[in-house]
């Protein structure tokens, strides 16, 4: 069982993590068309249907701050990370690694990296927490502060980690091939 104060934390980051994503697909949709179809993971019937990708994530956002709706977003959304994990993985083992991640918006263009696929499985996994049952208690003002607060600060870190590892990662990929 998890603390509901734990549990809004996470529900909420995710919200936003999801949010942003979404955001960043729907300000450029031709381009995040192009770096969809670019993976060729799914038929380009399918791909055409692209545009569905980041109104699926903005559902899982908006559901995941509705109690009712919590845990079926909550699955959903882990499940899309694997998904994403899964195209990175399928693509990196064709060796195209190449190809734009997506995952920054339009103007992003990191490519595709191991490092990713972890990210993606240890979110898919975090998010998995909120399916598991919460214990029953009233929240407070401390409570309130505390989601607040612990949602800033996930944000701040998974993007100072993500920007980090999105420097150091390709560095350190070229350091342990040089002679």
């Amino acid at each position: 069982m998890i603390d509901p104060a734990v549990g809004a934390l996470l529900a909420g980051a995710f919200a936003l993590l999801f949010a942003s994503a979404a955001l960043h697909k729907l300000v450029d949709l031709a381009r995040f068309a192009e770096v969809f179809r670019a993976y060729a993971v799914v038929p380009a019937a399918l791909a055409r249907l692209s545009p569905l990708v980041p109104l699926l994530e903005l559902l899982v956002a908006v559901a995941l701050l509705a109690g009712g709706s919590r845990a079926g977003a909550a699955a959903a959304g882990a499940a899309l990370l694997l998904v994403y994990a899964g195209a990175i993985t399928i693509n990196l083992a064709r060796g195209r690694r190449d190809l734009t991640c997506g995952c920054g918006g339009p103007n992003d263009r990191r490519p595709i990296a191991a490092w990713m696929v972890w990210r993606n499985v240890i979110l898919a996994g975090l998010l998995a927490v909120t399916l598991l049952p919460w214990t029953q208690r009233g929240m407070g003002a401390a409570d309130a502060l505390t989601i607040g607060a612990g949602t800033a600060v996930a944000a701040l870190l998974y993007m100072s980690l993500d920007t980090l590892l999105g420097r150091v990662a390709p560095r350190a990929a070229a350091w342990r091939g040089s002679p």
